[in-house]
């Protein structure tokens, strides 16, 4: 990688021999002919790595296959560039799309492609990641527009900030919108019209359509407790308050079941006020570890030479 190379394009790929290497030409013959490509093969069983190293790009490989997750660690990991660009490697993402991504790095920490309604998608998916988006905005307090999407570009201090935190299988998207926008940086969604992918899909719906949710769990948890414990403390006060003037109206009695309904609400909030003093904490000591970046070095992002 040269002087001029400033991005680092990471694909993470199993199994995509099929279209891994048009893909990398693409970018090195028509899109970023100076970024630096790193394509992290994932214990993959067919000739990806080969065909990837014979395109241009740097081969980062794994031993078996650990999952998606983790070969996006391990691409942040071997990145040098200040900017990393990930992108999916089934031909699902367009190259020229990458310069729409760079142009607002100067003023964004992260910036996401959000798939359009033109965008070749199967029903279940689009239903579901609607059903994530909604959830996922009501744990963050900002309007999620693609939770799932692997096409995105993020500024390589806070990839590593987070990078520890993403899962190995197939939610790091999931993991770092949330840790992004709870940590109070700053996001931006552009609209991308994405193509099916090449192959078979590795996702399995109800598997990881469950773990996805787990994984917003778990990020709320760990940047804004209160936003799932309120919801549990109040719906518990709430039943416990129905149900002593259900008692009271008919019988004229507080009965034992109202009274632990209306204790476990209040013990629920205090232990979401407690949660939430450890995650400031645990997110400010996490913050020490990072210098501050200096914004200047970011701004010719959308005039870098292609």
């Amino acid at each position: 990688m040269d002087e001029k190379t400033r991005i680092s394009i990471i694909i993470p790929a199993y199994n995509e021999e099929e279209v891994i290497g048009s893909t990398i030409k693409t970018i090195l013959s028509q899109s970023y002919p100076h970024s630096e490509v790193i394509v992290v093969n994932d214990g993959s069983t067919d000739e990806t790595a080969r065909v990837a190293e014979s395109a241009g790009a740097r081969v980062v490989s794994h031993p078996y296959n650990i999952g998606n997750g983790a070969a996006i660690k391990s691409g942040i990991r071997s990145a040098r560039g200040d900017v990393l660009v990930f992108m999916d490697g089934d031909g699902q993402h367009d190259p020229a799309d990458i310069a729409r991504l760079l142009e607002h790095i100067p003023r964004y920490h992260m910036v996401i492609g959000a798939r359009t309604k033109d965008s070749e998608t199967h029903f279940h998916r689009t239903l579901a990641n609607s059903v994530y988006n909604t959830f996922a905005s009501f744990i963050a307090e900002f309007k999620v527009l693609d939770l799932t999407s692997g096409f995105r570009a993020m500024r390589a201090p806070d990839a590593r900030r987070f990078c520890d935190m993403f899962p190995n299988r197939f939610s790091y998207p999931t993991t770092s919108t949330l840790a992004f926008i709870r940590s109070g940086r700053a996001i931006k969604y552009i609209p991308i019209t994405t193509k099916y992918r090449v192959g078979k899909s590795k996702i399995r719906l109800l598997h990881d359509g469950f773990e996805f949710f787990v994984i917003i769990l778990k990020i709320g948890m760990s940047f804004s407790p209160l936003r799932v414990f309120m919801p549990v403390a109040s719906f518990l006060f709430f039943l416990g308050l129905g149900r002593y003037i259900y008692t009271y109206v008919l019988y004229g009695q507080f009965t034992n079941m109202s009274h632990l309904l209306m204790n476990s609400s209040v013990i629920v909030f205090m232990l979401g006020l407690i949660a939430e003093q450890i995650a400031s904490l645990r997110l400010e000591k996490g913050n020490e570890l990072f210098s501050p970046q200096d914004d200047s070095k970011y701004r010719d992002f959308h005039n870098t030479d292609s």
